[in-house]
């Protein structure tokens, strides 16, 4: 069973940083595309910023360059989002997707319907 787990929102200010994480289960972490999205009230969910655990591959949305940053940790089958300068326009649910088994670093980016497994979320509040 594929399990996807966040954790680390929470709330601050303007300007200040979090760390998410996101433990994946099975072998769902092992060569695949892993990737965060968010979704604030009332809008659609984007794609934030995923990563090919198995060579690398990152892709990162425009409006997160620079403040955002993915990594991995194999040991511990873990996909960070490490989030600095944060705005009150990333106040937002959080969350942590996976591509299907088998997926190519070629596909590896921040369009939703390449997605099939999703976590929960973590809830991100930035204020002003």
């Amino acid at each position: 069973q594929v399990q996807l787990v966040e954790s680390g929102g929470g709330s601050v200010q303007t300007g200040g940083s979090l760390r998410l994480s996101c433990a994946a289960s099975g072998s769902i972490y092992t060569s695949n595309c892993i990737g965060w999205f968010r979704q604030a009230p009332g809008k659609e969910r984007e794609g934030v910023t995923s990563i090919y655990t198995g060579g690398g591959y990152k892709y990162t949305a425009d409006s997160v360059k620079g403040r955002f940053a993915i990594s991995q940790d194999d040991a511990k089958n873990t996909v960070y989002l490490q989030m600095d300068s944060l705005q009150p326009d990333d106040t937002a649910m959080y969350y942590c997707a996976a591509q299907n088994y088998g997926s190519s670093w070629r596909s590896c980016s921040g369009a939703l319907a390449d997605f099939a497994y999703w976590g929960q979320g973590t809830q991100v509040t930035v204020s002003s």
